[in-house]
């Protein structure tokens, strides 16, 4: 077994090494730094980063959440202590941070370093264009075990880290966050179960089929399993399905409304077969009352009402009682949703996260020096260093004690409501709300006092019905990879369009408006709009990811 362990090592290190050789060959013009004597940096230890005696200042532009200043929050004010190095701030609102960031790259009055904008505001495209003029910095050459240690070993664990990242013309121009906790597969919220229903009817074994889910649905409708002898249960709820449109896809055998890759083949899911299916049985579910008649008019905060009325069977929600309004120890009792099977999948099969958010750290050509830049953003890719980015430093939001055991534990500091824990986090962190650059890990539960065991039930449940329902059926719908400058443009002249049509024929589909009897005209309007060319695009992308 030691000589296998030996042999799969080093097929891991010779595979990081030939990827990084790959990225690193045609130095990137985005390179560059601010002209200027680079800092001395520490060579001997891991803090300070900087040598003694030295100064480096480094201008951060991110997305306010609105909670607190980062100039004033703890954590940052602690990793300058560590670090050595001195962090200044632009941060504007979330909602405002995407049109704030193109100003900043037209004008190129740009700070050193963009954190935590994500893949849906740094986007892939934006990563090629100014990478391929040098505003922002290739990366790829820092990435080693000298200059990112934490990386470059969770980049050897996982070589399609290092894939993901990395654009056609061999350069990394962000790094990511990296998920490993117990959810981490979850693709989006699931769709829960109002586990009080499920016991007013007697229902001990879940639906695996959408037959048998469809008959639920009706006893949910039919039996008054709220108990209040009124005919006011919507067995099925959501917003613009957009909650539980891919759980419900995938008894289909599809993973995603859109492009989507099975055996190396791509395809685009709306204009399938299995999405007509689809679409036949959310109309079924609609014209007979089991689809909340209000599923395209609502709010969320219309839905959430309904919940804590507790006139929802099925519901989506990233946790149950988020809708239903009961406790986390209640919520137990609301399952998971098993994925479903039918004849035109007989295997269940749901999406499945890549576990990796692209555009979490990007390095522009102002930055001073890129090596310590990336030196202060690499210990939070560590267990320790995720640990103290979500939970600060000591003597903030938590503190040492000792059991009558004599173990040392975390417990809250006295400042801390521990009514609304969270709400304290938010104010001496930026790793809250945003897709920040570090390692994801479920994180030991602080304690309320020393001899108070953390009450981790839920978290324990919710990570137990993720591992029996959605890991062994979870699959990538189209892996992270990036498109050339022109297969962007390519796309980019059909994507709107075409979400914004299938979006709309949805739900006429499902709501009874248009008629199946239209469907070869839906297939056909979607070919004239260069559906072919959209996917032929993603297929070339594809088979050169494939191919690295």
């Amino acid at each position: 077994m030691r000589k296998n362990n030996k042999v799969v090592l080093g097929l891991g290190i010779a595979l990081f090494s030939t990827i990084l050789v790959a990225c690193g060959s045609g130095n990137a013009t985005g390179n560059g730094v601010k002209e200027g004597e680079e800092v001395k940096l520490n060579t001997e230890s891991q803090f300070p980063i900087i040598a003694e005696g030295e100064e480096l200042t480094l201008s951060i532009m991110a997305p306010g959440m609105g909670e607190a200043e980062w100039e004033d929050m703890a954590t940052l004010q602690d990793y300058m202590e560590k670090t050595g190095i001195t962090t200044t701030y632009v941060t504007p609102p979330n909602a405002d941070f995407p049109t704030k960031l193109n100003l900043a790259f037209a004008s190129g009055d740009l700070t050193d370093i963009i954190y935590g904008a994500g893949s849906n505001t740094l986007t892939s495209a934006m990563e090629i264009d100014y990478g391929s003029q040098g505003i922002l910095v290739a990366l790829e050459d820092y990435i080693t075990p000298e200059t990112m240690p934490n990386l470059s070993k969770l980049i050897e664990e996982d070589p399609n880290i290092l894939r993901s990242i990395t654009t056609p013309d061999g350069h990394v121009y962000s790094l990511p966050m990296i998920p490993r906790n117990g959810t981490s597969i979850w693709y989006q919220g699931p769709l829960w179960y109002n586990g009080e229903w499920l016991d007013a009817l007697g229902v001990e074994e879940l639906p695996k089929t959408t037959d048998e889910f469809y008959d639920l649905l009706v006893r949910f409708r039919d039996e008054d399993p709220n108990g209040n002898g009124e005919k006011d249960e919507i067995p099925l709820s959501d917003v613009q399905m957009n909650g539980s449109r891919l759980w419900l896809m995938g008894a289909f055998g599809m993973k995603v409304k859109g492009i989507q890759e099975d055996n190396g083949v791509v395809s685009y899911t709306p204009i399938s077969e299995n999405y007509k299916a689809f679409l036949e049985y959310m109309n079924k579910l609609y014209s007979e009352g089991l689809l909340d008649k209000e599923v395209y008019s609502q709010s969320d905060d219309q839905k959430k009402a309904k919940g804590q009325k507790n006139q929802l069977g099925i519901f989506p929600d990233y946790y149950s009682f988020f809708t239903t309004g009961r406790s986390e120890q209640e919520a137990t009792n609301d399952p998971i949703f098993q994925p479903l099977s039918s004849e035109y999948s007989p295997e269940a099969v749901i999406p499945g996260s890549p576990r990796l958010s692209r555009g979490a750290f990007s390095i522009t050509s102002q930055n001073p020096s890129v090596e310590a830049s990336l030196r202060w953003v690499d210990y939070f890719y560590s267990e320790e260093g995720s640990k103290y980015l979500e939970q600060g430093p000591e003597g903030v939001y938590w503190e040492t004690a000792t059991t009558k055991d004599g173990e040392e534990v975390r417990v809250y500091t006295p400042e801390v409501d521990l009514n609304d824990t969270e709400s304290f986090r938010a104010k001496i962190t930026p790793a809250y709300g945003l897709v920040t650059p570090n390692l994801v890990i479920d994180q030991e539960p602080i304690r309320v006092s020393a001899d108070e065991e953390p009450n981790t039930a839920f978290r324990d449940w919710v990570i137990a019905e993720t591992q029996e329902k959605m890991e062994p059926v979870a699959e990538v719908p189209f892996p992270l990879l990036y498109l050339t400058k022109e297969e962007n443009d390519k796309v980019a002249t059909n994507a709107t369009d075409l979400q914004t049509y299938t979006t709309e024929m949805e739900a006429k589909f499902i709501t009874g408006v248009t008629s199946f009897d239209e469907w070869d005209k839906y297939v056909e309007t979607i070919e004239s709009m260069g559906v072919e060319e959209y996917v032929a695009a993603y297929q070339a992308a594809y088979d050169r990811w494939a191919a690295n």
